[in-house]
């Protein structure tokens, strides 16, 4: 798979997403932070998870490129495929979680941004570890 990207003054402006996505291996990689937003791509292994939480102050988009699991949202559980778009406004518990036999790999867009400009784990256990010790904070705006 070949990755396009296009930079403007080192900044990505383009690139090929869900080829982006499917290339990293990583828990949880920062693509691009701009002021207002933010693209992060994740690959949750087999029987992991994204983790129950809630951003009071963030808006969350998802949008699943490959494997398939069960998005818990709003009390409710729904399976998740290829090609699903989930929204979860600022304020709304919801956790992500791989059912299948292989990774589940996203991208999100944050709005405002939630992590680090360049926040790059290769497992869950380091991106908790970084957020528990401010190391993932987001950019002050």
């Amino acid at each position: 798979m070949s990755e396009k990207r296009v930079t403007v003054d080192g900044n990505i402006v383009g690139l090929n997403i869900a080829d982006v996505a499917k290339a990293s291996s990583d828990f949880r990689k920062t693509l691009w932070t701009g002021k207002f937003s933010q693209v992060v791509t994740m690959t949750v292994p087999v029987g992991g998870e994204i983790g129950d939480e809630v951003h009071e102050e963030t808006d969350q988009l998802l949008v699943f490129v490959s494997g398939t699991g069960a998005a818990d949202v709003g009390g409710q559980t729904h399976p998740v495929d290829p090609g699903d778009m989930w929204t979860v406004p600022a304020g709304e518990r919801h956790n992500f979680r791989n059912t299948g036999d292989e990774p589940l790999v996203l991208y999100t867009v944050y709005s405002p941004p939630e992590h680090a400009i360049d926040a790059q784990y290769a497992t869950k256990a380091e991106a908790d570890a970084a957020e528990a010790s401010g190391e993932d904070a987001p950019p002050q705006r």
